[in-house]
């Protein structure tokens, strides 16, 4: 058992413990029940979860929240509207977002998925100094798909998206 103050009270019977938690108008929490034997300590238990839950909310914004953006295209798109997707795509990944690439395969098209494949690989050369392919391109029924994600080189990424 851990005192209120993080002494070590030593190994005292549950009884004992939960009077002396009663004593000191605190709760007898167990902080590691795995451990031989368990080890509880006194404390007030809307602090000790009050305080877990701001540790929790701390953690959560100092997370990075990782957004996938997604462009879809056909096998058969134009140069125009290629250069133009091409262009969002670059721009998502300077802006640090993972880009999901979709080719809709439509009709006749089903029976040609190298054509979509070379696509995809014609657009990751073509964006290969803003990010790299993470998940190659996969077939799933009349989609293929392919993940592209940014280049870790920290806040050079934008830098360079906001100098174009």
């Amino acid at each position: 058992m851990v005192g209120p103050n993080g002494e070590q009270v030593g190994i005292v019977r549950i009884e004992d413990a939960l009077r002396l938690a009663e004593e000191a108008e605190l709760d007898l929490v167990e902080v590691a029940p795995q451990a031989k034997p368990p080890v509880c300590k006194l404390m007030d238990y809307g602090k000790f979860k009050y305080e877990s839950a701001q540790k929790a909310r701390e953690s959560r914004r100092n997370q990075q929240q990782t957004v996938i953006k997604e462009q879809k295209l056909r096998p058969k798109i134009d140069p125009h509207d290629y250069q133009t997707k091409k262009g969002h795509v670059s721009r998502f990944l300077g802006q640090g977002h993972k880009v999901k690439v979709t080719i809709m395969f439509r009709g006749r098209e089903q029976s040609r998925p190298e054509l979509g494949f070379r696509l995809l690989q014609q657009l990751a050369d073509d964006v290969s100094e803003q990010g790299f392919i993470e998940a190659k391109p996969k077939q799933d029924g009349r989609n293929m798909t392919m993940v592209l994600a940014p280049h870790k080189t920290g806040k050079g990424n934008k830098s360079k998206a906001n100098a174009s």
